[in-house]
């Protein structure tokens, strides 16, 4: 049964579903049934674009671990892709001194087999839950909580509005359901997103760090502090397409809100850095002079490394949409390009 099947019998015998269980459905289907990255998929991330991404995020991560007096500590990342940042990150790890066991959050099959062809030697789990407890973890999150899924309320006439899913003259639709609580005042036919699974994620997260010490970098898309706006769309091909066709065939994300994960953070006892935009961490961290080392060990890649350069940092590309935040263990320093 293919999953517009399955989401409309599931509608046809219960009723509407919420945005969040369209979307959990949706991209729990797109990622266990392919590699979407790259020219051939639908989408490319930073990793991808360059090597200089993963580099820098490795040795930032290596310099706070030397400053924090070189410990036993784990890598570990959350949807990890190929594995081209862990690839990368590692490789600069171990150019500072730092070899730490890898463990990866993934539970896409064809993604863990990219990622085993990369990172021979690491270990996959379903969850956080069962990460390594005995030693600090070094925690890397890139485009990983913009594609958990959100729920989203509508202000009627009447008062807020859950948005449900339903299946009506063949076609997913949105409709208002059950009424809500207002979150805000605002015009009628405001949209607001909020996201229980990033918050239990994060929340989790930090109080790992808070007990085995560490840190995390959260690298996303999406306004440093909170706002109306219904922002899930989806991707397929490089292009923007209709999040409410084909579900399962096409990548769903929606922006981060970063202010609710550092408030939720914050409350299990780490420190919060940033967000800072993308563009101004990777030159804080040293992308320029990493640029023009590549480029001079390799003059015919010249255009290709500063156009990746370009798109990593640039504010009409990824440098001000893209933003990077830090979840610090208490007593372990803070990393560089927040200060």
């Amino acid at each position: 049964m293919s999953i517009t099947d399955r989401l409309r019998r599931l509608i046809h015998l219960a009723g509407p579903i919420s945005v969040a269980q369209y979307m959990a459905e949706a991209n729990a289907h797109y990622y266990a049934t392919r590699d979407p990255l790259g020219a051939a998929g639908d989408f490319t991330t930073a990793p991808e674009i360059s090597q200089m991404f993963g580099e820098l995020v490795g040795l930032a991560l290596a310099d706070m671990w030397s400053r924090a007096g070189r410990p036993e500590a784990c890598y570990v990342e959350l949807g990890p892709g190929r594995g081209t940042l862990a690839a990368d990150a590692l490789r600069a790890m171990a150019a500072a001194g730092l070899r730490p066991a890898v463990e990866l959050v993934e539970t896409s099959p064809a993604l863990r087999a990219a990622q085993a062809a990369r990172l021979p030697g690491a270990g996959w789990h379903d969850d956080l839950s069962s990460l390594p407890t005995d030693r600090p973890l070094l925690v890397v999150a890139n485009e990983f909580f913009d594609s958990l899924p959100v729920h989203q309320l509508v202000r009627a006439d009447r008062g807020w509005h859950a948005l449900a899913v339903t299946w009506s003259e063949g076609v997913f639709r949105r409709v208002p359901g059950a009424a809500r609580p207002a979150p805000l005042p605002a015009p009628v036919g405001t949209i607001v997103e909020t996201s229980p699974a990033s918050v239990a994620v994060i929340r989790e997260l930090a109080r790992r760090l808070a007990l085995q010490g560490g840190a995390a970098l959260i690298v996303d898309y999406g306004p440093a502090r909170s706002g109306a706006g219904d922002t899930l769309q989806a991707v397929s091909s490089h292009a923007f397409a209709d999040p409410w066709s084909e579900p399962g065939e096409r990548d769903l994300t929606a922006h981060v809100d970063f202010a609710v994960l550092c408030e939720a953070a914050a409350a299990e006892g780490v420190e919060i850095r940033g967000p800072v935009g993308q563009g101004a961490w990777l030159q804080a961290l040293g992308i320029d002079q990493r640029a023009s080392a590549l480029s001079r060990a390799a003059p015919a890649r010249c255009g290709e490394i500063e156009a990746a350069r370009s798109r990593l940092v640039s504010p009409d590309q990824m440098g001000t949409l893209f933003k990077v935040m830090a979840l610090i263990a208490p007593s372990w320093p803070t990393p560089e390009g927040f200060e």
